[in-house]
């Protein structure tokens, strides 16, 4: 199955395959990348908080409303790095 890779998509984990940086049940970022959806693979943010390529099997593409999106993103984007450390400067 392949997981659909656009700037805006999330997908379900159904497994972790292992990877302690997945958790079953849990909604992930998809980030686009052809290459690794040409090899079988799907590159998400986990929950290191960077991205990496996993089996595409893992994942389950979801549809949400773009409200819904907007908010993720959100709350994504204030828990990348970058922003960890411009809020502990602030702070």
């Amino acid at each position: 199955m392949r997981v659909q890779q656009s700037a805006g998509s999330f997908a379900l984990c159904v497994e972790n395959g292992g990877s302690e940086d997945l958790e079953a049940r849990k909604l992930y970022q998809v980030l686009p990348d052809r290459e690794a959806a040409r090899e079988g693979y799907t590159r998400v943010v986990d929950e290191s908080g960077e991205d990496y390529m996993y089996p595409s099997d893992l994942f389950v593409p979801v549809k949400l409303p773009a409200a819904v999106v907007r908010r993720l993103k959100k709350r994504i984007d204030a828990r990348t790095p970058a922003a960890r450390r411009s809020m502990r400067r602030a702070g």
